[in-house]
């Protein structure tokens, strides 16, 4: 589903009182930020009127001594100008980029709580836009946005002020132009915006299309599309390239007019003035100065539209950023049991799920797995087996009924601390990118490199791990693609081994290796079992034959429930009849 970045033509102000409420723990370096603010707008007026001074009072009554001193004053003056911009531009863009980074912690620390249901439905480039692209443009608000607009208006209020008091009728030949510069920054604003919303839009589709088609180049590649997909990537990246020409062209319109307008207002201060020094209604150095004060007033004029777009934009991402950060599809923690050892009893009893209501994947399921127990789950796709381990180590909640373990219901157990006794292999094995060790202790420094090898060794990986350069510390590349699918298999099981659960699941975990490496492996579950509760899905049915219980699962509910040798003796069993399919090339 496609999302399109909009923004009203009205501020948020909800939006910007909660970025506001962020700035708090900064409390003190913002008040110094406006207080460089005031200063930015203070000392800008200040040296046309220096000037007008020098002119009038010692230039032209040939004070020597005064215009030196009142040079070194203006000099001074420029230095220290040149400071308090200095810092406020640094404050600003340092202020930003704590506030960006708090708040991109923040964001990153929401999601890992958010329930898999949520990821199910969210696409992932999305997310990844919240929390780099969204949160880059919430930057551009504090460091270009609101402090510059704030030193702007109040240096126009400033300038304005100036100005009328020293001459009224000078002032308003000099902002004859203003409404013609005013409406075409109105129009430029507008235009512009339209034109950096298509950009983001442009931006969004493109990096969705690359980052989709680089994951799946295999299936581009295996079925020659690559003619088509390069040319629908054009098409996309032409609309990028003319999105991108159309702020061009705005700008390249609205600069040179506004240039045009502020010259042409200096025009009419010339010509209007002119006349009054010639007639001695004002003198030389206020026509300069009012010429300065002029050129001062039209400047943050014609910037004032585009930092008021870069606000409003940056607010709109910051909506967005609040929007995911207030969802509330967080897993639950109110569970406050904590314990350093289970037992390993399992039971459900009727519980009920379903992804997306009504359409329940389990129906009113009960099953009661006794600890060092092994039970298989079986049945055909879509029938709910990976459901039924999901829900134990509580990735998502169930509709109705319960699940215990040890007889406590899991939502009783801090969620950290039922996962800590529930290891999980699955199928798609996730490898990050970075050392085998780091991939099998996950950052826990507790894990020592003996334990490691232990576990290597139990699962038979060991020889593959030595014979790789520097062993443990072998980089990995992206998901692990530099080692085999039987490798990244046993990884996983080491990962596993490692934190030493009660429970353990095993999802499919020897349906993508050879038979040689699922022998191996098969070895290695027997001795990782031991003492264990197991619970295992698997489609190779002779994977499972010595389990203590099989469950077949069809469409949710349980049909069948028992040994290897009591579910083949069940004539038109569900159970009989998988085997007799998996195995009729040898009945």
């Amino acid at each position: 589903m496609k999302e399109q970045d909009k923004s009203g033509n009205v501020i948020d102000w909800e939006v910007l009182s909660r970025l506001f409420k962020i700035i708090m723990p900064y409390k003190g370096r913002f008040l110094y930020l406006c207080f460089l603010t005031v200063a930015v707008a203070l000392l800008g007026p200040v040296r046309p009127h220096l000037i007008q001074v020098a002119l009038d009072k010692h230039v032209a009554t040939g004070d020597y001594q005064g215009l030196v001193n009142m040079t070194l004053l203006i000099v001074a003056l420029l230095v220290i100008q040149s400071l308090v911009m200095y810092s406020h531009t640094y404050m600003s863009g340092w202020l930003g980029q704590y506030l960006i980074r708090d708040i991109r912690v923040k964001l990153y620390q929401h999601l890992l709580s958010l329930r898999l249901k949520f990821f199910d439905r969210t696409p992932i480039g999305r997310l990844v836009t919240r929390n780099v692209s969204d949160i880059e443009t919430l930057a551009e608000v504090f460091s270009q946005g609101v402090a510059a607009m704030l030193a702007d208006i109040l240096q126009l209020i400033v300038i304005l002020t100036i100005m009328l008091l020293t001459n009224w009728k000078l002032t308003l030949v000099s902002l004859s132009t203003l409404p013609v510069i005013l409406l075409s920054t109105y129009l430029f604003k507008e235009k512009i915006k339209s034109a950096f919303n298509s950009v983001r839009n442009a931006v969004a589709q493109l990096n969705s299309f690359v980052q989709e088609h680089i994951t799946g180049m295999n299936i581009v590649q295996i079925f020659n599309k690559e003619e088509r997909e390069y040319q629908k990537f054009v098409k996309i990246n032409e609309k990028h390239r003319n999105a991108n020409l159309r702020s061009v062209l705005y700008y390249s319109i609205y600069f040179p007019v506004a240039e045009v307008i502020a010259a042409s207002g200096t025009g009419l201060l010339v010509w209007y003035g002119a006349q009054q020094v010639v007639n001695e209604e004002i003198t030389v150095g206020v026509m300069v100065s009012f010429i300065m004060y002029l050129s001062m007033f039209f400047r943050p004029i014609r910037m004032i539209g585009d930092r008021f777009n870069t606000l409003q934009l940056g607010i709109v991402s910051a909506s967005r950023i609040f929007k995911l950060l207030d969802s509330s599809d967080n897993i639950p923690n109110e569970g406050t049991y904590t314990t350093t050892h289970i037992v390993g009893n399992v039971e459900f009893k009727h519980v009920s799920f379903a992804y997306n209501e009504p359409d329940y994947v389990l129906k009113n399921i009960s099953l009661n797995i006794e600890a060092g127990q092994t039970v298989a789950l079986v049945g055909a796709t879509g029938a709910g087996k990976s459901s039924t381990i999901n829900l134990l180590s509580r990735f998502y909640d169930i509709q109705s009924g319960e699940i215990t373990v040890d007889g406590r219901r899991i939502e009783k157990y801090e969620l950290k601390n039922l996962r800590s006794h529930i290891g999980v292999v699955l199928q798609d094995v996730f490898l990050f990118t970075d050392s085998i060790r780091n991939n099998i202790t996950l950052g826990n420094p507790n894990i020592t490199d003996e334990k490691i090898l232990e576990a290597a060794e139990l699962v038979g990986a060991l020889p593959f791990i030595n014979r790789m350069e520097n062993g443990l510390d072998y980089k990995l590349t992206e998901r692990g693609s530099n080692l085999s699918v039987g490798q990244r298999q046993l990884i996983s099981f080491i990962r596993t081994l490692v934190y030493d659960p009660k429970i353990i699941v095993l999802d499919e975990a020897t349906s993508s290796v050879d038979s040689e490496t699922e022998l191996l492996i098969q070895q290695a579950i027997a001795k990782m079992m031991k003492g264990r509760t197991a619970i295992v899905i698997a489609h190779r049915l002779s994977t499972i034959q010595h389990a203590d219980q099989i469950v077949v699962l069809e469409k949710g509910r349980i049909v069948e429930q028992g040994t290897h040798d009591e579910l083949l003796e069940k004539e038109g069993g569900h159970y009989r009849l998988l085997h007799q399919m998996q195995y009729k090339e040898t009945l």
